[in-house]
């Protein structure tokens, strides 16, 4: 009988135990629900780029849209429909006027769209740049490519393709500060690490297929020996490919492209673009809405703070070939 009896007090304190273990985790748990930080559908927060129809921009929305499911909140995408800086600082002054919770900015220009971005700060409206910076802005961050690094790569790459050796070009945006970083990244690279490669010419394709395969064929005509072209943006890269195959010279130089838009992979499967460089957009996407979301929120209430928000943060690069291109497809 003492034996049964131990046996259910037992039971009866094992039983106590559980309950209260239970309902602790069970408080604990409401108690960080009910602290979560979440915002609301009426917060709206807006992407603002140039070129909007391009398909470079669709994961950067994806990501931005990703945080905003996560956080809560609404998002908005606007920005220019051509290469035109006057015509994005006009549509970002139309944003600001709608007072949005922040505004995430990719801008064509590192310093014409400065006074209006200082000016939505100074309004109260917080701004971080993503994928092309205003470094000289009051924007609280940069979110991107480091664009020099990413030079590095492809110059390296093409050094390896052309067995360090031979005549390149470059085809670029040299009014455009991510594309100034590439560029450079690559000449100082091929200057300083493979004697026996010269970049012979740079050129504006202006991130425009027909211009840039035009501006290819110069860099043909003057440059009958170029061995490969290095493209900083994709626009640039296709048209490079056109130019080649044109001339029937696609297998004779090598092209390095940059983003993933499905003409560039395409031209990869096909062995017209030997590389391009990927860039994590999606990131740059979500990461701006988190960003922007804490500013709003407080959590970070100025960047000049013990805590702050990151001037720079780094979203990587990989390098795209025939060998992983259909992974890309995928993304």
């Amino acid at each position: 009988m003492r034996k049964l009896l131990f046996i259910y007090l037992l039971l009866i304190g094992l039983f106590v135990v559980y309950v209260y273990n239970y309902q602790n985790n069970e408080s604990t748990t409401r108690e960080w629900s009910e602290n979560e930080l979440r915002g609301s559908m009426d917060e709206t927060y807006v992407m603002v780029t140039f070129q909007v129809g391009i398909d470079y921009w669709k994961r950067a929305l994806k990501g931005f849209e990703d945080a905003a499911g996560a956080l809560n909140v609404s998002v908005e995408y606007r920005g220019a429909t051509q290469y035109d800086v006057n015509e994005e600082i006009t549509i970002l002054e139309q944003v600001i006027a709608k007072n949005p919770a922040g505004i995430a900015v990719s801008t064509m220009d590192p310093e014409a769209l400065n006074p209006v971005i200082d000016k939505a700060v100074e309004a109260g409206i917080p701004v971080v740049m993503f994928d092309a910076d205003a470094p000289d802005s009051k924007a609280y961050s940069f979110l991107g490519t480091d664009n020099y690094y990413a030079g590095v790569e492809a110059a390296h790459k093409m050094a390896d393709l052309l067995n360090e050796d031979g005549e390149v070009g470059v085809i670029t945006q040299p009014n455009q500060l991510n594309h100034q970083e590439r560029t450079q990244g690559f000449q100082d690279t091929i200057f300083m690490e493979y004697p026996d490669m010269t970049v012979v010419s740079t050129k504006n394709g202006r991130g425009d297929q027909m211009v840039s395969k035009e501006v290819a064929e110069e860099i043909m005509d003057e440059y009958p020996d170029i061995a490969g072209i290095f493209a900083t943006e994709a626009n640039g890269g296709v048209g490079v490919g056109q130019a080649t195959m044109a001339n029937n010279l696609q297998e004779s130089i090598k092209i390095i492209s940059f983003d993933t838009d499905k003409g560039t992979l395409d031209m990869i499967e096909d062995g017209i673009i030997s590389a391009t460089i990927a860039q994590g957009t999606w990131d740059m996407g979500y990461w701006s809405l988190q960003f922007l979301f804490h500013l709003h929120h407080g959590v970070i209430e100025d960047k000049d703070e013990l805590n702050p928000l990151p001037r720079f943060m780094d979203t990587g690069v990989t390098i795209v070939t025939e060998q992983n291109v259909e992974s890309y497809y995928l993304q």
